[in-house]
């Protein structure tokens, strides 16, 4: 089985729902979540001018392989209502592969490590809660360590950590 940390970004409508549907989809079309963050409120970034986020991260077992997963995901989005109109936008859901395994894997479209882990607080805040030891296999540090060490000052603060994982 394959071991996959992937976030889940939501800003727009219902976004307890959105999350929700998002983890659901998951375990039904991608594997099995056996971990998942608190759930976080967290200032958006990029494109600053936007409603604050939702993110959680999730810990899925799968016995699908890198590229199908990104397949399977951005299916996912797209179930949800996700329409790519600008980088870094508002969007109903987003749902970004973080690490796979141990991999590093740079092809088109899939880059794993996710390229802007070590630069996002919105993403090691809830990634450290529930691998703060997991090694970034290409910095060599962990989560914590990454986290301690972001330079990103957008606010990110917990507000649920009742997920039934």
């Amino acid at each position: 089985m394959n071991k996959i940390y992937i976030l889940l970004g939501t800003n727009l409508g219902d976004r307890f729902h959105q999350l929700e549907q998002a983890r659901a989809l998951l375990a039904s079309q991608v594997g099995i979540i056996t971990q998942a963050s608190s759930i976080y409120q967290t200032a958006a970034w990029g494109v600053e001018d936007q409603p604050a986020f939702l993110n959680q991260v999730v810990l899925i077992n799968s016995k699908f392989q890198a590229a199908e997963c990104l397949e399977l995901t951005q299916g996912i989005e797209k179930q949800l209502g996700r329409i790519r109109k600008k980088k870094w936008g508002e969007r109903v859901i987003d749902i970004d592969l973080l690490y796979f395994n141990d991999d590093i894997i740079n092809i088109p479209n899939l880059h794993i490590p996710h390229p802007f882990i070590a630069e996002r607080r919105f993403t090691l805040e809830p990634l450290a809660e529930i691998a703060p030891e997991y090694v970034h296999p290409v910095y060599k540090k962990n989560n914590v360590y990454l986290l301690d060490n972001c330079r990103d000052e957008l606010p990110v603060k917990k507000i649920s950590n009742d997920e039934p994982y």
